[in-house]
């Protein structure tokens, strides 16, 4: 109790508000453990805890886990090669999955098909057969492979039936199993962006770091080489370069030179960046201890300037994957890009140029869900990454 006499009038008892709960010095002492964590943790801990808030980035990074799981093991995923034909099955439509078969469950299975040609049309119609049930076989021996090119392997994830069929995704003009074709194209379509990344990754460090650090004349010339590539209309001229290429080289080798052609043309954006970046960080207290200590340049850029956005590169170079994914995609559709025996999701939408054949072939657009999904999976990625890796936040 207390007196109260600010009126000037007699004082009067004013009660105090004492909470009943009684003290527990644990609870305190576990949020003191938890602020003492994080301001003992790492950049990359911090990074890591904000990230992890983050729940659409996380499934997105648990979607690209999935697919580029396809990369090494492209092989043992899909049910054929990525070249064997059926002539028996042209043009063949997807063969839908069940589980029962008349009120019995008989564990997935498709049903076999029969074909004929309509001769008004001239074309292939297929017709589900349900008396003829073909269960799908897991973890079995099928058609044979070259596994990495260091041995020779059969063992598959899952397999049609002896003498049955598998056709999830349908099949192209030729009989080649689309959803095999997808997964080996995955194998390309996700590399070309890591790979083109990283060179646009070093030629961007490279010349913004001089740029930044340097500045003066050096930065001028640098500068005005990023406004004309940047000038530059960006499709046209992959279709030009991608054009020179000779006709002669294996699908190896145009591989490599498009991914090169992709880097050259996307690291001036984050060439600015780090220049910017570098610009401001050189006049810091620290930088310049070590430039008065005697290091060179590049130890100071390199051990003292660029670790101090190595986040903010890594959320860049996320969101620039999708881009070149869609690069290498859009060139190999119009057949400047790679080629047949090369398969990339690009190579399958080729076969969906004719609008016609869409029409009657809808599962031949079947490579544009992947490309959707990745390209979105990597934009979510990376907008969790740059969220994590800003210190205001």
């Amino acid at each position: 109790m207390s007196m109260d006499t600010r009126d000037g009038g007699p004082a009067r008892e004013v009660e105090h508000y004492v909470d009943p709960t009684p003290f527990n010095p644990a609870v305190t002492e576990e949020m003191t453990e938890e602020q003492e964590q994080f301001y003992q943790a790492s950049q990359w801990q911090i990074m890591w805890w904000k990230f992890k808030r983050h729940k659409i980035a996380v499934w997105s990074g648990v979607v690209l886990i999935l697919f580029y799981l396809c990369v090494p093991f492209a092989e043992v995923i899909a049910p054929y090669g990525p070249n064997t034909r059926d002539s028996l099955h042209l043009f063949a439509p997807p063969q839908s999955v069940h589980l029962f078969n008349e009120g019995e469950f008989v564990g997935p299975f498709v049903y076999g098909m029969t074909s004929q040609i309509d001769m008004e049309t001239l074309q292939w119609v297929f017709t589900e057969d349900t008396e003829n049930v073909q269960p799908i076989r897991f973890f079995c021996r099928g058609a044979s492979y070259e596994f990495w090119g260091l041995f020779d392997a059969d063992f598959h994830l899952f397999c049609p039936a002896e003498g049955g069929t598998l056709f999830l995704i349908g099949t192209d003009r030729l009989g080649r199993d689309q959803f095999s074709g997808l997964v080996y194209g995955a194998r390309l379509s996700l590399t070309v962006g890591l790979v083109g990344v990283t060179i646009s990754i070093v030629l961007g460090l490279f010349f913004g770091g001089i740029a930044g650090y340097f500045g003066g004349f050096l930065d001028s010339i640098i500068q005005r080489m990023i406004e004309i590539i940047r000038s530059m209309p960006e499709l046209p001229l992959w279709m030009a370069l991608s054009a020179a290429l000779p006709v002669t080289w294996s699908p190896v080798w145009i591989y490599f030179g498009l991914t090169i052609i992709l880097g050259l043309l996307d690291w001036p954006g984050l060439a600015r960046a780090v220049r910017s970046k570098l610009l401001s960080l050189r006049e810091e207290e620290y930088a310049k201890a070590a430039v008065l200590m005697g290091a060179k340049p590049k130890r100071v850029i390199t051990r003292h300037l660029l670790p101090g956005f190595t986040s903010h590169i890594i959320a860049s170079a996320t969101l620039s994957i999708p881009a070149m994914i869609l690069g290498e995609t859009a060139l190999s559709f119009l057949n400047l890009g790679l080629r047949r025996p090369a398969i990339s999701w690009g190579v399958l939408l080729n076969e969906a140029q004719n609008i016609s054949v869409v029409t009657v072939y809808p599962w031949l657009m079947a490579p544009v869900a992947p490309i959707i999904i990745v390209v979105l999976a990597f934009n979510f990625l990376g907008d969790g990454l740059r969220d994590a890796a800003d210190p205001y936040k």
